[in-house]
């Protein structure tokens, strides 16, 4: 088997932390096809949304790519945050970015999004996280199968993010959206979790 090309930076090659105690420090991000990390004012407006203490909430950021998403929230005291990421490099690209920053609420796995969500859900353990934030590839439509597998997992209360080429209209018993941006190519989806309303 050909060894995999090792990471290079794509244009740009790094992506900054906006907010929380690694403010401004840098994560790399790699040339792979696909991979376009959330703009800064997307993730600017979303923790405008959330609020910028996040001390305590439990995070699943399901496709993490670069990795912007869940460190941000780490950032600003989530623990733990899982960072789910199917390709091998940007995995040990994100592990070296959490040692770096000795970031020890961050918990990389490497995995299928999808298939760790089911799996995570047939554990029968009860909900867990506060938040789970959804960027999955925008080429690949896995936008409402990615949102249906992360709502069992949610706790009363949570929020779902998704971001998406087209604005969603999915629905769910119990989830509100609470927030819509659209910023260029994507469009930014908050949701509540409410499921006895």
């Amino acid at each position: 088997m050909k060894p995999r090309a090792p990471l290079s930076p794509g244009p740009g090659g790094e992506v900054r932390l906006i907010g929380g105690q690694w403010k401004r420090s840098k994560l790399p991000v790699a040339d792979r096809p696909g991979l376009r990390p959330t703009p800064d004012r997307v993730r600017e407006t979303l923790f405008n949304w959330l609020g910028q203490d996040l001390s305590a909430w439990q995070v699943l950021d399901a496709f993490a790519g670069s990795g912007a998403l869940g460190f941000e929230a780490a950032s600003r005291g989530a623990n733990p945050v899982v960072l789910i990421e199917s390709d091998a490099g940007l995995a040990r690209s994100l592990v070296g970015s959490a040692q770096r920053l000795k970031a020890t609420a961050l918990q990389v796995v490497q995995a299928d999004a999808l298939q760790w969500m089911d799996r995570a859900a047939a554990a029968s353990a009860p909900a867990a996280f506060d938040l789970i934030l959804l960027d999955p590839p925008f080429e690949h439509d896995l936008f409402e199968v990615a949102w249906r597998r992360a709502l069992p997992l949610l706790k009363p209360g949570g929020w779902l993010y998704l971001e998406a080429p087209a604005q969603s209209g999915l629905q769910a018993q119990g989830l509100q959206l609470h927030r819509h941006l659209k910023a260029g190519a994507v469009h930014a989806h908050l949701w509540k979790f409410s499921p006895q309303s």
